[in-house]
């Protein structure tokens, strides 16, 4: 369904409800105002969509993290004039209005690759085990066919028989002298 279906058609009385409506489908609808509150908006952000995330390739999120409030409002006052008249608390509660974590608790590394590679090495024993009891257990002997006296029987057959003589095998026999030929590089 196009969008020119959601626009309203009329007369001029109600073009500016036509705009209204088509600058809100432009910006993304009312979806984000909703998702993202009464928090302000600092910046362009990922894909220019209004989100908050704490990423080191988009360290500047495009929302606040928190929405404001009196005491902050108090605070942002305080922030116009002298930043060192500014208390130690006063500039965390300014940093913690815009930010969730610092760049360092972000990028903390966490004990989340034990689990895993626990895991992963779980899967690979249990793999290990039940390949080991199939080779032992179902799989039977080999069969006879596979023993040396077998396939070079077979194989002299097949030079009986010049099966192949172009690509083959029979094509690397010399049938004059009653060997194999040797490779000219």
């Amino acid at each position: 369904m196009s969008a020119l279906r959601l626009i309203p058609r009329g007369n001029a009385r109600n073009l500016s409800q036509m705009l209204m409506m088509g600058r809100r489908f432009a910006s993304g609808g009312d979806g984000i105002r909703l998702m993202i509150g009464d928090r302000e908006v600092v910046g362009y952000g990922i894909n220019g969509r209004p989100v908050y995330l704490d990423s080191t390739d988009c360290p500047f999120p495009a929302i606040r993290y928190r929405e404001v409030t009196p005491e902050l409002c108090a605070i942002r006052e305080k922030e116009l004039g002298d930043w060192k008249k500014l208390s130690l608390d006063d500039k965390k509660m300014l940093y913690r209005h815009s930010f969730c974590q610092t760049f360092v608790e972000f990028k903390y590394f966490t004990p989340e690759w034990k689990i895993c590679l626990g895991v992963a090495l779980w899967l690979v024993a249990i793999a290990l085990g039940l390949t080991m009891l199939l080779k032992t257990k179902m799989y039977g002997e080999m069969p006879e066919t596979f023993e040396e006296e077998r396939r070079s029987a077979q194989l002299r057959r097949m030079i009986q028989l010049q099966i192949n003589p172009i690509t083959g095998i029979s094509s690397k026999w010399c049938y004059g002298e009653n060997k194999w030929k040797s490779q000219v590089d």
